[in-house]
């Protein structure tokens, strides 16, 4: 029970990061407004956090490997609380990359840290619920953050929002201090060794299916609250309890993620996932124009998006056991180019074509992805019955 109550403890604070690496979704145009830019021009403030995160992540972590677990908790989340405050008080566009670009880096650290952490914590047959309570963390920084943060954007300023993170981050080290016991560090793995596991196609084929899945999913996301503003007419309230709705949905996601990996495995669970996954996107650009139908849409798209957060979490390092550390880290950076190609290319759309197309690309990523992974946990199956067969034939000639 001590252990589980310590990865619920882990999963308040991935709340408190997730809040802050999501909530520039939900206030977007608030935020363009205020600084002078376009609103394609805010979403590559996305783009900006995930590449630094994706780029920085590997390389922090190979050198901060010796480093104690909970002390390197503690040292990423001083640095998170230095990072929102660059975002209160320092003004301008250049700023802001500067702040976004300190907190993707310490929020990488963090999470990677935090993810190892629980996967110890936790009992063998329970590593996929406990990656799932952590993964829930940040889904309820969707449910509750995103949400309030546009309600204060709307109503006072975006920047108090920050302001409050920060504050709540040197908060958070308290509870880290005081919760999370002291874990060994690893011998420091270098970069070049953490690449040489890209050189197994199974690693490279679940890495590409974690970059489709999540490409497709920020090209919609990143726009979804001009989306739900221009194309779905909704009002400043509307807009705010359709972002609830979504994080709601995207709680209960990760957690039925995390229990149909235990009970069904990975192969179901991801390929069930991102078809209906696919299936939402389309219906959302199909009836993006209605209030009525678009609130259900949300909630289905965010329950099948985030039920494969944890399952793919899971699949990586059921793939290389001994370098769970890394896989974790190299999924994570993959993650992360996804979102940043994904907010990238979602811009280009909104200034190119439209706001109502995003969605019909979005869905072209993930359908990409769930041909991929059927067709990796196709052959992994036929490979499985022939060294089966193989063993069989031996065993007989013997």
């Amino acid at each position: 029970m001590s252990n589980a109550w310590k990865i619920y403890m882990l999963a308040i604070i991935s709340f408190l990061v997730g809040t802050s690496e999501f909530i520039i979704a939900g206030i977007l145009d608030k935020v363009a407004g205020d600084i002078g830019v376009s609103v394609s021009a805010a979403g590559q403030l996305i783009t900006v956090f995930s590449l630094a995160y994706a780029i920085g992540t590997p390389i922090l972590m190979a050198v901060t490997a010796r480093v104690e677990r909970r002390q390197l908790l503690l040292y990423s989340l001083g640095v998170f609380a230095i990072g929102n405050l660059i975002a209160v008080a320092l003004p301008g566009f250049e700023f802001l990359i500067v702040s976004r670009v300190v907190l993707a880096l310490s929020t990488g650290v963090f999470v990677v840290t935090a993810l190892t952490v629980a996967s110890k914590l936790a009992p063998v047959d329970k590593q996929g619920s406990a990656i799932a309570t952590l993964v829930m963390g940040f889904s309820t920084a969707l449910i509750v953050g995103v949400p309030l943060g546009r309600v204060v954007a709307s109503a006072y300023d975006w920047h108090l929002i920050f302001g409050a993170i920060g504050l709540l981050g040197l908060l958070a080290m308290l509870l880290i201090l005081f919760t999370i016991p002291k874990t060994d560090g690893e011998e420091p793995v270098p970069l070049r060794s953490q690449l040489a596991l890209l050189k197994q196609p199974k690693i490279v084929t679940a890495l590409t299916v974690t970059f489709l899945w999540i490409g497709g999913y920020s090209i919609v996301y990143t726009y979804i609250s001009p989306f739900l503003l221009n194309v779905t007419k909704l009002s400043e309230q509307g807009v705010s309890i359709g972002l609830f709705a979504f994080g709601i949905a995207s709680l209960i996601g990760s957690k039925f993620g995390g229990y149909s990996t235990d009970k069904w495995g990975a192969p179901r669970t991801l390929v069930s996932g991102m078809l209906f996954h696919t299936i939402a996107l389309v219906l959302l650009s199909l009836a993006g124009q209605s209030p009525v139908i678009v609130f259900p849409l949300l909630m289905i798209w965010a329950f099948t998006a985030w039920s494969s957060g944890p399952t793919q979490q899971y699949h990586l390092m059921s793939l290389a056991p001994e370098a769970s550390g890394i896989m974790l880290s190299l999924n994570s950076s993959v993650l992360q180019l996804g979102m940043a190609a994904g907010a990238g290319l979602g811009g280009v759309v909104v200034e190119q074509v439209s706001l109502t197309s995003i969605s019909w690309i979005g869905a072209t990523g993930v359908i990409l992805a769930a041909a991929t992974a059927a067709t990796s946990f196709g052959f992994s199956r036929a490979r499985s019955r022939r060294k089966i067969a193989e063993s069989s034939l031996a065993k007989t000639s013997a």
